[in-house]
């Protein structure tokens, strides 16, 4: 690290905030109230009595109650205090000025259709959805501005470097390609989001792509490409099944004494058995009616 770079902040660690249980300190606080009731009216509102009340009340200020699958993130005099969890809780009645209500609930994050330049250098469209959730409270509350944004603009930015880190489509099969291999790029793409959100204690539980696509401007061509690449790849399959046929047919023949061919009428055999198995119609069939040699 140059003198000229910042010192990388550390991180916020989260902990747990020191809380007591809720109804030990309501039933503290309405024995404390009711004690100063019970002053006031005996001695006047000069007494101890009002004391007792005013502590009650502020007592009372320390109360939290947190639903399933939430958090609070208490602060006092702009300290981190800690987080409390589900349930009902007293803390410090200062931390009543400052209490973020943290979601811990799954959520889903769509992106936009991005268009990008493939490693190909070929325009096409890419959307994610990102499942996720908040599994550190005080990143989430303290490291980042705004925890929803951070993940809608890292998201983007991911899944935009997922495209131009592969092709769309790999015509050499010896490539990973965004169409062929889902699941590898699928975890490129979860272990590049866990790297980026990891600053905002968030954690990524999933991550499918809902849409990719050639860009409007060249999708006809490259139609037209995997077309031709399709019909090149039912050919190959259909010669190599026709040489096979061949093969089969001549060695039985040979095996059987059925006909005895010399080279040039064996060849003439074998361009007429290829024409008839790799051709696209169906045969017109043809009666011999003189011999084989006029």
């Amino acid at each position: 690290m140059t003198p000229d770079e910042p010192t990388p902040r550390p991180p916020t660690p989260e902990r747990r905030a020191l809380v007591v249980p809720g109804w030990v300190a309501l039933a503290l606080d309405a024995a404390v109230l009711a004690g100063g009731i019970l002053l006031a009216a005996r001695h006047g509102p000069r007494g101890a009595g009002v004391l007792l009340i005013v502590a009650a009340a502020l007592l009372a200020a320390g109360f939290i109650v947190v639903q399933p699958n939430e958090s609070r993130v208490l602060v006092v005099l702009g300290r981190y205090a800690g987080t409390a969890l589900q349930g009902f809780w007293w803390a410090n009645p200062l931390s009543a000025l400052s209490r973020r209500r943290i979601s811990l609930r799954v959520r889903n994050f769509q992106s936009e259709r991005l268009k990008v330049n493939d490693s190909s250098g070929n325009p096409i469209e890419i959307a994610a959805v990102v499942v996720w959730r908040i599994w550190e409270t005080a990143r989430a509350s303290f490291d980042v501005e705004d925890v929803g944004q951070f993940v809608r603009v890292q998201s983007e930015a991911a899944v935009r470097d997922l495209a131009a880190r592969y092709p769309y489509d790999d015509y050499t099969g010896d490539a990973v390609s965004l169409r062929h291999n889902s699941g590898e790029v699928l975890e490129t793409l979860s272990g590049e989001l866990r790297r980026r959100l990891e600053t905002a204690g968030v954690e990524v539980l999933e991550t499918r792509l809902t849409h990719l696509a050639y860009a409007p401007e060249i999708a006809e061509v490259m139609l037209r490409r995997q077309q031709a690449e399709a019909l090149v790849a039912a050919r190959r399959t259909m010669v190599a099944g026709a040489v096979g046929l061949v093969t089969m047919a001549l060695e039985q023949l040979a095996e059987s004494d059925l006909a005895q061919l010399d080279p040039e009428r064996k060849a003439a055999m074998v361009s007429n058995l290829m024409v008839v198995l790799s051709g696209d119609h169906s045969p017109a069939p043809v009666i011999n009616t003189g011999t084989l040699y006029t």
